[in-house]
């Protein structure tokens, strides 16, 4: 072989090894871009979910926020409308009342007061106070019951109240104190559930 054919024989191997590491190094490169390129994007999702999810609680924070404002908002209006049908409803029993001490139903109901009340004291002294509006009534009660019945000074809407001073002890069987009652422990029956 001459020199010329040795040299390019060697100039052939020396291209073909400088092509096949090249190639390597290209292959190992371009599996290090795309290595990296996978990394990057894998990277990218979970930032990209991370901040998704951050949103998402986000918004959901807010729309709870506004759901809870709403749900004030909305029993504040149920209350108001709750509180003005009690008001309407406690304004009619009022006026039932003042039907029902038109009759001789109430002026049995306040004897049976009276009686209860001096059964109570037993022997201990007793006064038994009416509201001023039955004033027309004490005479027929003071003789029927054999009890000492003064008028009060003010006015408890209807009914008794009764006194017995040495064991002080108030027996108020007033129609504004049972009012008061009735309409502190009313509620709202609607659908199974109870509106105060």
């Amino acid at each position: 072989m001459t020199t010329d054919e040795k040299l390019q024989h060697f100039l052939d191997i020396c291209m073909e090894d400088a092509r096949d590491r090249g190639a390597r190094i290209f292959d190992d490169y371009a599996a290090a871009l795309d290595k990296s390129l996978e990394e990057h994007k894998a990277d990218a999702r979970r930032r990209a979910k991370m901040q998704l999810q951050g949103e998402s609680e986000k918004i959901g924070r807010e729309i709870n926020k506004e759901l809870a404002l709403e749900q004030i908002n909305l029993k504040r209006i149920l209350s108001r409308k709750h509180n003005q049908l009690k008001d309407k409803l406690f304004v009619e029993v009022q006026d039932l009342l003042a039907q029902y001490m038109e009759t001789p139903e109430y002026l049995d109901l306040l004897k049976r007061q009276i009686q209860h009340a001096m059964d109570f004291a037993g022997t201990d002294p007793l006064i038994i106070y009416m509201d001023p509006s039955d004033a027309d009534k004490i005479n027929l009660l003071s003789l029927s019951c054999s009890a000492n019945i003064r008028i009060s000074e003010y006015s408890f809407g209807g009914g008794t109240r009764a006194v017995i001073p040495t064991r002080h002890i108030l027996i108020d069987n007033s129609f504004d104190t049972k009012l008061e009652e009735a309409k502190r422990n009313f509620r709202f029956e609607t659908g199974g559930v109870s509106h105060e």
